[in-house]
């Protein structure tokens, strides 16, 4: 029993208009594609547009920071805006020249930052800003422990 299947070389109507029928779907690929590539750009750069420094707040519950082993650097901020660097007081004037003097000496960039809760903000930014200017990366503030959790403000 065999079957076999003979075309004429004639097609139906039916047959030839769905032949010849254009395809009515929007081809998404090309969307899809550029889609992602904005995307991949977006992620890219949002981290490099965010200017500030991150920091942490004076008065929290944060654990303590491991020792590196190299003599830790901090910068200290009287209530009346005196700027002290391991404990040796300096002026505005002289205060980043010092800076990048100490920084060309040491193998890392880190620096505590140790602001009195009575000095002004504005303060407070000045310094981190001259930090910043000396070559100072990594900044950490240093607080007091013991002090509320964010969820227990009001």
């Amino acid at each position: 029993m065999a079957l076999s299947i003979h075309k004429s070389g004639r097609h139906s109507r039916r047959q030839k208009s769905i032949i010849h029928k254009p395809m009515s779907e929007i081809n998404v690929t090309p969307f899809v594609d550029v889609v992602l590539v904005l995307l991949i750009i977006f992620i890219v750069a949002a981290p490099l547009l965010t200017v500030g420094v991150q920091v942490q707040l004076p008065e929290t519950a944060a654990t303590p920071l491991s020792d590196s082993g190299e003599e830790p650097l901090t910068l200290s901020i009287t209530a009346d805006g005196q700027v002290s660097i391991n404990k040796t007081e300096y002026s505005n004037n002289e205060l980043i020249p010092k800076l990048r003097s100490i920084l060309a000496e040491r193998t890392s960039d880190k620096i505590f930052l140790r602001g009195d809760k009575e000095a002004r903000y504005e303060i407070i930014m000045q310094v981190m800003g001259a930090l910043n200017n000396a070559g100072f990366r990594n900044i950490s503030l240093v607080t007091d422990g013991g002090g509320p959790t964010f969820d227990q403000l009001n």
